[in-house]
C-alpha cells in the first residue's frame, strides 16, 4: 500500500524569498571555486604580492598583460572573490584597492608559508576536470548495487585511482598536480602543531612518520627536537625520489599495512581519512605491533579532521572534505564516535583530544595497557 502523501507546510512569502536566494547560492557555489581557480591560473595572488601587496584594478590588468577590453570582466571576477573572502578589497577610495589576505597569501608563487611552498595545487586539483566529473557522476554511482569495498566514483568513472600509476598513465600532468596538492595539504600546519602541542613530542627518542613523503614533516620535528630520530615510511615510488639531507631522518620504503618500523611513537598525519574503517583498523594494528609498552612512552599520534566543529562554516568545510573523500577515494572524514569505534577495534581502549587547530583536531587515545593514541584535529 502506497504511503499517504502528507500536505506540505506552505512557507511564508519572506521564507520563500529567502529559500530562493539560498537555492541560488547552493546551486551556483561552484562558480566561486572556479573563479578562484581562474585567479590562480592568471597569477593574480603572485601579481599582487610582487606589486607590493596592494593593487588597483587597472594596474592588475596591466601587470597581468590582459587586453584592455577585459578590464570590466576582471572587476567582476575580483568583486566576487573579495566578497567570498579570497582577497581583501578597500572601497574607501574612488578606485578599489585589492590586497592579499591570509587565504590568498597561501597562493603566492615562491613564498614559503609555514615552512612550505604555496598551496595553489590544492585549488587546481580540487577544480580539475577529473574531480568535477567524479562529483557529477555521484547519482549514477549511488544507483549501482556494489560491494562496500567498491571503487570510488573517481575510479569507477576514470578507470584510474588517485596517486597510483594508473593515474599517471591516464593523465601525467594531472597526476603531478594531484601529488603536489597532496604534499601541500599534508605538510602545511606542522609548525602550528609543534608550537601549540610541544608536549606530544617531548621525551620521545624515536618516531616513525607513516606516509611521510619527502620528509618535510619529519625534518620540522627534528629541527624542533634535535635529539629525536625520525624514520619516514612510504611506498617505494615516493622514497626512491628522495635524496636524504638530514642525519636525523632516515627513509624506508615499505607498506604500512604489512610492517611499520618500530619506534617510541608512530605519526599518522592526514593519512587515515584516505582509507575505509577496515583498512584503518589494519593500519592501527600494525602501529600497535611497532610500539613499546605505554610505560616506555609508546603512543600513536594521529593528525586528522574530526567532524563536529561548533562553527557552522568550519563544520561545512569538514563535511565538504568528507564529500571529496566520497567522490575521489575510498576514505572518509569521521566524527568522534566513528574514530572511537576504529580505535576500539584496533585494540585501543581510550583516547584524548589534545588540541583543536582550525578545521582539524587533536585527540589523545590511551586506556589500552600497552600504548597510547593521540589524534590531532587541525
Amino acid at each position: 500500500m502506497a504511503a499517504q502523501v502528507q500536505p506540505m507546510i506552505v512557507p511564508t512569502d519572506a521564507e520563500l524569498l529567502q529559500a530562493q536566494a539560498d537555492l541560488w547560492h547552493h546551486s551556483l557555489g561552484y562558480l566561486t571555486s572556479l573563479a578562484l581557480k581562474c585567479a590562480v591560473e592568471l597569477g593574480i595572488p603572485t601579481t599582487i604580492h610582487r606589486f607590493g601587496g596592494a593593487i588597483t584594478l587597472p594596474n592588475l590588468a596591466t601587470e597581468l598583460s590582459l587586453p584592455p577590453s577585459k578590464l570590466p570582466f576582471l572587476g567582476r571576477l575580483m568583486r566576487l572573490l573579495a566578497t567570498s573572502g579570497a582577497f581583501s578589497a578597500d572601497n574607501s577610495t574612488e578606485t578599489v584597492i585589492y590586497r592579499l589576505n591570509p587565504l590568498s597569501c597561501l597562493l603566492v608563487d615562491g613564498v614559503v608559508v609555514d615552512g612550505n611552498a604555496h598551496q595553489k595545487a590544492i585549488v587546481l586539483a580540487a577544480n580539475s576536470r577529473h574531480y568535477i566529473e567524479a562529483a557529477l557522476s555521484l547519482s549514477d554511482w549511488f544507483r549501482k548495487d556494489m560491494p562496500v569495498r567498491s571503487k570510488s566514483p573517481f575510479e569507477q568513472l576514470h578507470g584510474a585511482a588517485l596517486f597510483e600509476e594508473s593515474m599517471a598513465r591516464l593523465d601525467p600532468e594531472s597526476h603531478e598536480i594531484f601529488n603536489e596538492a597532496l604534499a601541500a595539504h599534508d605538510n602545511l600546519g606542522i609548525s602550528v602543531v609543534l608550537q601549540q602541542c610541544p608536549d606530544l613530542f617531548k621525551g620521545l627518542e624515536s618516531l616513525t612518520d607513516c606516509c611521510g613523503g619527502d620528509g618535510t614533516t619529519a625534518k620540522a620535528i627534528v629541527k624542533a627536537f634535535p635529539h629525536l630520530k625520525c624514520t619516514v615510511l612510504d611506498l617505494p615510488r615516493a622514497i626512491n625520489a628522495i635524496s636524504a639531507d638530514s642525519p636525523s631522518v632516515s627513509y624506508i620504503s615499505g607498506d604500512m599495512f604489512k610492517f611499520i618500523p618500530p619506534a617510541q611513537a608512530i605519526l599518522l598525519k592526514l593519512v587515515l581519512h584516505f582509507w575505509n574503517d577496515e583498512d584503518c583498523v589494519k593500519i592501527l594494528t600494525q602501529c600497535r605491533k611497532a610500539l613499546p609498552p605505554r610505560a616506555a612512552g609508546g603512543k600513536v599520534i594521529i593528525i586528522d579532521i574530526l567532524i563536529g566543529s561548533s562553527s557552522r562554516t568550519m563544520l561545512e568545510t569538514e563535511l565538504l572534505v568528507d564529500m571529496l573523500m566520497l567522490a575521489v577515494t575510498n576514505g572518509q572524514q569521521r566524527d568522534e564516535n566513528e574514530w572511537r569505534t576504529i580505535f576500539a577495534k584496533a585494540g585501543f581502549s581510550d583516547y584524548r583530544i589534545v588540541k583543536k587547530l582550525g578545521p582539524r583536531r587533536d585527540t589523545d587515545i590511551s586506556k589500552e595497557p600497552r600504548n597510547q593514541l593521540v589524534t590531532l584535529k587541525l
